[in-house]
């Protein structure tokens, strides 16, 4: 007896909501973000430099050269859903700590590169293996510690994109210029081996095993178990909401678009006829409006005055329209047009980045949140891997670099018109998310990195419990006593503090 009694407070203390703290520990998990995404985009933004040392190097177009970044970006996007399952299973910290291994092994064997293919295979499939497993775990982290104040908190995260950007952009152009491209690649390599202290820094807020439902399950029949258990595992339900489809295909071409300015604009500024420096310090400035753009739209999301998908399509298509003038303002030489626009551009373009994911739990909700950004980044890296490479293509066939821009703003601006068919999208208020498959009554939600337990089992114990107890009171003549101070008292265990609703209610942010 005592034994089935430890059992079931286990199981009933496994079942418990886990709540977002909105801070402590949290902003320590924050500035792992920070880190994190310095040396994954920051880097990708500052490659850039690279880009015309490469081109040289191996005399190579410029469309061959774009397909590195790009293979970076669409392998960082691609195995995203493989980074957010294994945080299903095994929680956040070893998977982030893998990746951030991954990502100096694969820049430090780029050094020795004698081929672009050599290039493609260490900095775009071995690094960009360890981005996935480090970038989607780590924003995921900082939406499971914050609730209230997410937009803010991802924003701060995120700020590191920006604060690299414009450090990196002169430090990468040194390095080269001191130690060549192969030095300046080991250095960053070297760099890169920081994200694996990053991950030890992520505290998981609960428990985090392989789901007990699959192994329950496996006993009475291991293949359905075992597809059961990738379906949870990797949220494929989610490729029948039609809501997340049409944002997948938003941000697939906000994707195709975004990198290009940070692929292609050293290469446009060197090309119009301004120096290295002036080239690098355009990727600079528009590094500091990025920091400026990221907190001001996570505090003014924060504030709910305004839905954050409508803020979010301000700032998409801000980005496209400071895209299309970028060649325009830039012709004749003008180094300050060109500037005013990188500035503005930079601004709109950090202020939305982290909306674009803060949007993913209004759609789709919290409890499948972490499964949704993995398959959103999966989808996206379609936009990923043809943007650049496609811009490359314009500019060996035309011969300058203004096509490209202009074909970058129209993907920023149709990613904004799809968005804008999303369900429910000129309501003022945000609908209610697309409620997950309810669970059966005797199993109990699996626990990962962000899925909270909602089990209508556990919910049901306790209150059969106090039933229990109330009919032996009534039978001794203490009824009243204990309704008046025990249910209270029982109850409050399950009221969530956060904004975050139970299972029965469907899920919301």
């Amino acid at each position: 007896v005592m034994g089935k009694h430890e059992e079931e407070q286990q199981r009933q203390q496994s079942c418990k909501v886990v709540e977002a703290p909105d801070g402590g520990w949290g902003w320590v998990v924050v500035g792992a973000l920070f880190m994190i995404s310095a040396l994954v985009f920051g880097l990708i933004r500052s490659l850039g430099v690279f880009f015309v040392a490469f081109v040289q190097y191996f005399e190579e177009t410029a469309q061959a050269v774009s397909w590195i970044t790009s293979i970076g970006v669409a392998m960082q996007q691609l195995l995203s859903p493989i980074g957010t399952a294994a945080c299903n299973a095994y929680g956040a910290r070893p998977v982030i700590m893998l990746g951030g291994f991954l990502s100096g092994l694969g820049l430090i064997l780029a050094s020795q590169a004698t081929t672009l293919t050599h290039l493609y295979l260490t900095m775009g499939i071995i690094s960009g293996s360890g981005w996935a497993l480090v970038f989607t775990p780590g924003v995921a982290s900082v939406m499971q510690y914050f609730s209230t104040r997410r937009s803010l908190a991802m924003g701060l995260g995120f700020t590191g994109v920006g604060l690299s950007s414009f450090a990196f952009s002169p430090l990468f152009q040194y390095l080269v210029q001191t130690y060549t491209w192969r030095g300046a690649l080991l250095i960053l390599g070297g760099l890169s081996f920081n994200m694996v202290a990053c991950g030890a820094l992520i505290r998981p807020l609960g428990p985090h095993k392989v789901m007990e439902k699959a192994d329950s399950s496996s006993k009475a029949n291991g293949c359905g178990s075992f597809f059961s258990r990738v379906c949870d595992y990797f949220e494929l339900s989610l490729l029948s909401h039609r809501g997340f489809l049409t944002y997948s295909l938003a941000v697939t071409f906000f994707n195709a678009g975004y990198f290009i300015p940070y692929v292609h604009l050293v290469a446009h500024s060197r090309l119009i006829g301004f120096s290295e420096y002036q080239a690098a310090f355009v990727i600079s400035a528009t590094g500091m409006t990025d920091i400026v753009g990221r907190v001001v739209s996570g505090w003014t999301s924060d504030l709910h005055r305004i839905r954050t998908v409508h803020l979010l399509t301000t700032w998409t298509g801000l980005v496209g329209l400071f895209l299309l003038l970028l060649p325009v303002c830039s012709l004749g030489g003008n180094y300050v047009g060109l500037l005013v626009v990188s500035l503005a551009y930079g601004f709109c373009a950090g202020a939305m980045t982290p909306l674009v994911f803060a949007v993913v739990p209004q759609i789709v909700g919290m409890e499948r949140m972490l499964g949704a950004l993995g398959l959103l980044q999966l989808i996206e890296s379609v936009g990923g891997l043809l943007g650049a490479p496609f811009s490359g293509w314009l500019r060996d066939l035309t011969g300058s670099y203004t096509s490209s821009f202009v074909v970058a703003g129209g993907f920023l601006i149709l990613g904004t018109i799809i968005t804008a068919t999303l369900p429910n999208f000129f309501s003022r208020t945000n609908p209610p998310p697309h409620a997950p498959k309810k669970k059966a009554k005797n199993e109990c939600s699996e626990d990962g990195l962000l899925k909270q337990t909602f089990s209508s089992d556990c919910d049901k114990e306790k209150p059969q419990n106090r039933e229990v107890a109330t009919y032996s009171d009534k039978e001794s003549g203490r009824a009243s006593y204990h309704n008046h101070t025990t249910e209270p008292g029982s109850e409050a265990e399950h009221i969530p503090l956060t904004s975050d609703r139970t299972e029965a209610e469907g899920p919301g942010d």
